[in-house]
């Protein structure tokens, strides 16, 4: 039964070697202990500060990356649209010179057609003077070819030349 009702010497005993282990852990242990525990802490503070500014960092970034993305967009949106705009001038700058050219070409082409269409119709009338002269001509002969018609055409003639 001295295991289960302890004598008061091994109490004793027990109490100051408990006593002497534990000034000898605080003296030696603890102190390191607790420095090595507090220095983690420290650590630890320190490494969530500066996760939290890198987070803040990283937030920053983004947000600067969202502001250069969407400026980058407006400069496109703007260049498409100034594309845009020259395009549509050239079109329309090209649809009026070749109007202009069709018309200056049209012009040519009426002025040439006119240039054609008078000499042919010059042509038609020498043609038409020159075949008149030569049935006048041929006409003349038969109805001259004898002497008394010859007179009768020459009365004919005076006698018109004196009514006018």
């Amino acid at each position: 039964m001295e295991l289960v009702n302890p004598g008061i010497g091994l109490i004793i005993w027990t109490a100051i070697t408990f006593i002497v282990v534990l000034l000898l852990l605080r003296t030696f242990a603890w102190k390191p202990i607790l420095e090595g525990l507090r220095q983690r802490e420290d650590f630890i503070d320190e490494s969530i500060r500066a996760a939290e500014t890198a987070k803040a960092e990283m937030a920053n970034l983004k947000a600067e990356n969202e502001r250069l993305i969407d400026e980058a967009r407006a400069e496109r949106e703007r260049i498409i649209r100034e594309a845009n705009v020259a395009a549509k001038n050239l079109i329309e700058e090209a649809k009026g010179e070749a109007q202009k050219q069709a018309q200056r070409q049209l012009e040519e082409a009426r002025i040439a057609i006119n240039t054609e269409k008078q000499a042919a119709m010059a042509d038609v009338k020498r043609q038409v003077a020159l075949l008149s002269l030569d049935i006048a001509e041929k006409l003349l002969r038969k109805e001259l070819s004898n002497e008394a018609a010859q007179k009768a055409l020459v009365q004919d003639y005076v006698s018109e030349l004196k009514v006018n």
